[in-house]
């Protein structure tokens, strides 16, 4: 008796779906057609919310590009929002026509500076005014060497103050400092 009679029998035979007494199948393993169908609509339900997730972090980073550059656009707003009282001040004094004395102009000019000074506080706009401290590279420029009295590397004289916004230097002070002996 020959193998391959036998072989194919068997598969013929495992291929039958058993019936029962009452005739109904007893195979309840899906059909692959149904499993095939299933998955499709599961990958499509998965497609569907991918979709979806990549469409709102689209629309989160575009949000958040958007929201920068108004940031950074409208930065200054408040600052520029106070300088205008000062404009204001700077404008009407020159707008006076009668020959003002030299001590209202002044006077003018203080309460002007006093009224900048406000702004720059209000705003964390801080000077720098180092005179008689040690020279520190960070806040300060050298503009160059003096003999004089003091200790060596302290600032002898300011030529411009400088200024630091929250903490950062925006303009270091420029400073003649004392010569070592």
């Amino acid at each position: 008796m020959s193998e391959e009679p036998m072989l194919e029998a068997m598969p013929a035979q495992e291929a039958a779906p058993t019936a029962d007494a009452n005739g109904g199948n007893t195979d309840t393993t899906p059909s692959l057609e149904a499993m095939l169908r299933q998955a499709e609509l599961n990958a499509q339900e998965h497609h569907d919310a991918w979709l979806r997730a990549k469409a709102e972090t689209e629309n989160v980073r575009r949000r958040a590009i958007d929201d920068a550059d108004k940031a950074r656009k409208f930065a200054v707003e408040k600052f520029a929002g106070d300088l205008l009282a000062v404009k204001d001040s700077l404008e009407a004094a020159l707008a006076v026509n009668d020959a003002a004395t030299l001590e209202s102009v002044k006077s003018g000019v203080e309460l002007t500076l006093k009224q900048l000074s406000s702004v720059f506080d209000k705003n964390a706009l801080n000077e720098i005014n180092p005179l008689g401290s040690k020279f520190d590279p960070n806040c300060h420029q050298a503009i160059g060497m003096v003999d004089g009295k003091g200790e060596p590397n302290t600032v002898a004289t300011v030529l411009q103050k400088g200024y630091l916004l929250n903490e950062r230097v925006i303009r270091p002070a420029l400073v003649m400092v004392v010569k070592p002996k």
